[in-house]
C-alpha cells in the first residue's frame, strides 16, 4: 500500500515537471529560401554554392532541448531539394526526417514544404540537404540544441565546422567519379578546406 501510495506520488511529481518544461519550450522557426548564390573562396576562385535567403556559410540554427525546430522549406532550385536533421530521432516523425526517396519525394522547384521537428535530444548536430550531392555545394548547416540542465559549466561554446570545398560542382566531380575509365576516376581531387564557414 505504502508503495502504491509513493508511486501515486513519484508519477504526479514526473507530470507536473513535464509540463512545467512544456511551458518552457518554444517554436524555433526560419523561412528559409534555398537558392543558388556566388561564393568567393578567399579570392582564389568564385562558384555557386547552395545557400538560404542569399548566403553562404548558412547561419548556424540554435534551440532549447524540447522546442519544435520548424523550416519552411521554399526550393528555389532547378530540382527537388530536401532537408535532414542529421542525428536527431525522427521516432513517430519520420515524414520530417528528409531522406529524399526514402522518407519523402523531395521539395520540387518552386514549392515549399514545412518540417516540424520536435528536438528531444540535446547536443550539436547538423541540418544538410539529403538530396543527390547538394550537401557537397553548400546545402548544411550546425544544429545546436541546448539543455537547460546542463550539468557541465564552462566559459564558452564554440562551433568550428571543418569542411571540403571544391571548385567544380558536386555534378561535375560525380560525373568524375562515377566514371568506368580508371584513367578519370582516379585521377587526384584535391578539397580546400573551409574552416568555420570561409
Amino acid at each position: 500500500m505504502l508503495q502504491t501510495k509513493l508511486e501515486h506520488v513519484l508519477r504526479r511529481i514526473a507530470l507536473l515537471a513535464l509540463a512545467a518544461g512544456i511551458s518552457n519550450t518554444a517554436n524555433v522557426e526560419l523561412n528559409w529560401n534555398i537558392e543558388l548564390v556566388d561564393y568567393t573562396m578567399e579570392d582564389l576562385f568564385t562558384r555557386k554554392a547552395i545557400g538560404v535567403n542569399g548566403q553562404w556559410p548558412i547561419p548556424g540554427i540554435e534551440a532549447m532541448l524540447g522546442d519544435t525546430l520548424i523550416i519552411h522549406a521554399t526550393n528555389k532550385l532547378d530540382e527537388p531539394t530536401s532537408i535532414h536533421s542529421h542525428g536527431l530521432f525522427q521516432n513517430g516523425t519520420n515524414f520530417y526526417d528528409g531522406a529524399s526517396m526514402v522518407t519523402e519525394c523531395g521539395i520540387p522547384p518552386n514549392s515549399t514544404f514545412t518540417y516540424e521537428i520536435p528536438l528531444r535530444q540535446a547536443g550539436t548536430y547538423w541540418v544538410h540537404s539529403h538530396y543527390k550531392s547538394q550537401t557537397a555545394d553548400g546545402l548544411r548547416t550546425s544544429l545546436v540544441i541546448r539543455d537547460p540542465n546542463e550539468y557541465y559549466k564552462y566559459d564558452e561554446e564554440i562551433v568550428l565546422p571543418l569542411e571540403d570545398w571544391f571548385r567544380e560542382p558536386a555534378t561535375v566531380m560525380m560525373k568524375q567519379f562515377n566514371n568506368p575509365d580508371p584513367h578519370i576516376r582516379f585521377q587526384p581531387i584535391v578539397p580546400y578546406g573551409i574552416i568555420g564557414g570561409s
